[in-house]
């Protein structure tokens, strides 16, 4: 896994953008979006693997941020997928693909903390959430 690291007070507190040329477009979008637009993308590694899709995208309600999108893994045809809560600032948004970008292999993500469908983690538990960002390598959101 070669997930960048210590993500310092310089950089983007969200999902980096790449492959989007810097014209702001009309409308909506890279920078501003409709949450239910990014729901159902595909996520890929930087191989281009398939990592699965978005399924969710979660915010915290009360500090007025995106804090995961939660990825759907495995499975066929939605049946017996793991889900997986993945810190939003772990990502990066391919615009020109119309996908996510999400530096772990395949194994690794396997073996990442997930959760069924039936059986969500409370998400507002810091413990819980501390393990998920240290698991990506990446700063909590909340820092």
């Amino acid at each position: 896994m070669t997930m960048q690291t210590g993500r310092g007070p310089t950089a983007q507190p969200g999902a980096r953008i790449v492959g989007a040329s810097h014209k702001l477009p009309d409308g909506p979008g890279p920078s501003v979006m409709a949450a239910d637009t990014l729901e159902a993308e595909d996520v890929v590694n930087t191989a281009g693997e398939s990592l699965g899709k978005v399924k969710h995208i979660m915010l915290d309600v009360q500090r007025g941020t995106v804090a995961y999108a939660v990825l759907s893994f495995g499975g066929f045809l939605g049946m017996g997928d793991k889900l997986f809560a993945i810190p939003w600032h772990a990502l990066q948004l391919d615009v020109e693909n119309k996908r996510f970008i999400l530096d772990i292999d395949k194994e690794t993500l396997k073996k990442a903390p997930g959760f069924d469908k039936d059986r969500w983690p409370s998400m507002a538990d810091l413990h819980w959430a501390e393990q998920v960002h240290t698991y990506y390598t990446v700063d909590p959101y909340w820092h």
